[in-house]
């Protein structure tokens, strides 16, 4: 009893400590009010979350106070975000209603909790994920707090994942990877963001983060000698030209550099631009441009700048509301540098995005970019075909979530911000719904183009309409973005509905003669069919795809119902014992799935990544085939988990010598001449004894690449050969394929 009341106690001090902690870091001036309702808040929530414990075993209003304070101290949110951080919990895991924090709170605060809390668990939806976020969404485009609040909930969540089992943990992070990271991205959350993908890479590529982070860590006192070398005298001369100004060096982030070493195939020791180098300007609003101007004329005085890497994002700023001039320079060493230059208010809003941004508003001529977007996201929510929540989540993070842009013009100089492969087609719809439904060429820089061509930055694109053009479903194949997709689906959907006007009254005369129901014979068409609407149905009768006199031979009337003509029974086929054996196809390996042994379940391993005996793998249980086992870091395993995550199943190897599998390699390398493949081949078949599926290899002007497919028993073998390949002189990377 004693030890109770000490733990009590415990936790007693340590829910009042983090309470403290969030109050010193709200950086809005409270009034009364707002501290009542905080206090308020604060107190209802201890309650409801009196009796829970996290898995990690500390209370579990630990969590809600550590929202409210990354919502305060890290994105800006004022009172009224606390309060709904606080209780953004309660409604769905507590016995306390909304109607409850209504008349508490009030009408705002009730509708941001509401948006927060998920839907009921029993909810019927292909994925519930999906269908959680839609309504996320359709809350943001009231109040944009909804989102950044949920953003705090998963940054929290990610950075206390490590109680969770490991299942839970590639779920979380895939969904983060997914969604989340983009969207942060979307609303200029950059510190957010590049936390979500490092703490995504912790999870999913553990080996690789260490690698980086230790390398980082080996070099960071060369490092800093470098960037104090690199700063010294262009802050002598900014200081000269009495522009002032903060100078320093920012490391990148573990996931970026690790992403660059992937996409150019080089060790670490041959990535430069490990840092960039920031300057942030005081200046007033209305010198910004001069003063960011003025400070990198003096940086390419002082270092030499390589021209084509200069990127101006304050005469253009990023569809997220980023402005910042970049540049790359030649500094001591003739080693590459970026520096990235910009003024106070720019450097908030590039950390802080959304919330920054709207503490800016009007001080800047880019004061709509979030307008303009949330105005995206409203069309597309009031779209009366957005109904199914998956096809909504793909049009959205497709229109909504993309990393790259380009710029391209109307005739008339207007702008358009397009994802990085936007089609011409996307850009008609981009102007208006009807521009893109009656779209009939295009011409880009003068000249007639595909409607499926892609465009680059800078293009000048001009949209030819005709009154009697109409979407068809191959559109669909000429088109990227989400709000095209939506609105081509929209449109062939109202014409499928408009020749199937003829189909139905020619059924409902059919059933009418047949004196039974029109709307549950209907029904039992479609459930015999397969089909997902009435507009389907009839559509397919209109069309002659489903005569009604073929319709009817399947059927007949009982008691003024439309009843299924039973079949004769069809002759069962001879099995085929070698196909009925699926988890038999690639050899005898063995596997624990949830726990159990893996021969209870039909399962078989995924093409898309080839999993390994020792690979850090999954289960997903398909529509139709069965389980398939996935690697963690299949290219397939973010989508599948930030859809389908009660799908996915926990997998684990026993481990087992009997066993082969098959892993192929890029091996990429300077051509040596005669003697490449006889040397690739000594160190795989002699050095380490293993067996080749496969070996192409072409080389050209000094260069080759060889795809190989090796035999292994599991990840040990596997590392080792990519170890001795990459050892040899001649080889500069060596890759498993995914």
């Amino acid at each position: 009893m004693v030890q109770a009341n000490i733990s009590i106690e415990e936790d007693k001090r340590l829910i009042q400590s983090a309470y403290r902690q969030l109050l010193r870091s709200i950086k809005s001036k409270l009034d009364e009010d707002d501290k009542r309702s905080i206090r308020k808040a604060y107190e209802i929530a201890v309650q409801a979350h009196s009796t829970q414990r996290r898995k990690s075993g500390e209370p579990y209003i630990l969590h809600p106070i550590a929202v409210a304070r990354i919502c305060a101290e890290e994105i800006g949110l004022g009172p009224t975000a606390v309060v709904c951080a606080l209780l953004h919990d309660v409604v769905e895991d507590t016995d306390v209603t909304l109607d409850e924090i209504r008349l508490e709170f009030g009408e705002k605060i009730a509708r941001i909790v509401d948006g927060l809390t998920k839907l009921d668990r029993t909810y019927s939806a292909e994925s519930p994920q999906a269908e959680n976020f839609k309504k996320v969404l359709s809350t943001l485009v009231d109040d944009v707090r909804v989102v950044l609040i949920k953003m705090a909930d998963r940054l929290h969540n990610m950075r206390t994942l490590g109680s969770m089992s490991r299942n839970s943990q590639l779920k979380i992070a895939a969904e983060t990877s997914y969604i989340y990271a983009p969207l942060a991205h979307r609303l200029g959350l950059y510190n957010i963001k590049t936390e979500f993908q490092d703490l995504c890479m912790k999870i999913t590529d553990p080996d690789d983060y260490k690698k980086v982070a230790e390398k980082l860590a080996e070099t960071k006192k060369s490092r800093e000698q470098y960037i104090n070398e690199f700063i010294e005298p262009l802050k002598k001369k900014l200081d000269e030209a009495k522009i002032k100004c903060e100078v320093y060096g920012r490391p990148k982030s573990i996931y970026s550099i690790w992403n660059k070493l992937n996409s150019k195939k080089v060790p670490l020791e041959e990535i430069y631009d490990l840092f960039a180098i920031r300057i942030v300007i005081d200046s007033p609003p209305d010198k910004e441009k001069l003063r960011c101007w003025q400070a990198y004329s003096i940086v390419t005085d002082v270092h030499r700048p390589i021209a084509e890497r200069l990127k101006d994002w304050i005469t253009m700023p990023k569809a997220n509301g980023y402005e910042s001039l970049h540049t790359t320079v030649v500094g001591p060493d003739g080693r590459y540098v970026e520096v990235q230059i910009r003024t106070q208010r720019m450097d908030e809003i590039a950390e802080r995005g959304f919330a920054a941004h709207w503490k800016y508003k009007g001080v800047s001529s880019n004061q709509n970019v979030f307008d303009r977007w949330l105005e995206s996201v409203r069309e597309m929510l009031d779209d009366p075909n957005s109904g199914d929540s998956i096809e909504f989540l793909a049009d959205f993070r497709n229109s909504n979530l993309f990393q790259e842009e380009i710029y391209v013009y109307t005739p008339k100089g207007d702008v358009k911000v397009l994802p990085k492969g936007a089609t011409a087609l996307d850009f008609a719809f981009s102007i208006h719904t009807d521009v893109g439904y009656h779209c009939s060429a295009i011409k880009v820089n003068n000249k007639l183009v595909p409607m499926s061509a892609k465009l680059e930055h800078g293009d000048q694109v001009q949209v030819i309409t005709n009154k009697n053009q109409k979407p068809s479903e191959d559109w669909l194949k000429m088109v990227t973005t989400g709000k095209a997709k939506a609105k081509i689906r929209s449109g062939v959907k109202e014409e499928r509905r408009k020749v199937g006007e003829l189909g139905k009254e020619a059924l409902e005369r059919k059933l009418r003669n047949l004196k039974v129901d029109f709307d549950e014979s209907v029904e039992t068409l479609l459930k015999y069919y397969n089909l997902p609407s009435k507009i389907d149905l009839f559509f397919m009768i209109a069309t002659d795809q489903k005569p009604i006199v073929e319709i009817f031979k399947k059927f007949k009337t009982e008691s003024s119902h439309l009843v299924e003509i039973e079949q004769e029974p069809a002759k069962e086929p001879v099995k085929d014992v070698a196909q009925e054996i699926v988890r038999k196809t690639n050899g005898k390996a063995r596997l624990m799935i949830q726990g159990e042994p893996a021969e209870r379940y039909e399962f078989s391993f995924a093409t898309c990544c080839n999993p390994v005996q020792g690979d850090d793998i999954f289960a997903y249980l398909t529509a139709t085939a069965g389980l398939k086992i996935h690697r963690a870091n299949c290219n397939n395993a973010k989508h599948l988990m930030a859809y389908y995550g009660y799908r996915v199943l926990k997998a684990e190897w026993v481990v087992t010598e009997d066993v082969n599998f098959v892993a192929e390699l890029k091996i990429i390398g300077v051509d040596a001449g005669i003697g490449v493949i006889e040397k690739i081949s000594h160190v795989i078949s002699s050095n380490l004894g293993l067996n080749m599926r496969k070996f192409n290899i072409e080389g050209d002007d000094g260069y080759f690449e060889a795809n190989i497919k090796l035999v292994v028993t599991n990840t040990n073998q596997l590392n080792k050969a990519i170890a001795e390949l990459d050892n040899l002189e001649y080889v500069s990377s060596v890759t498993r394929m995914v």
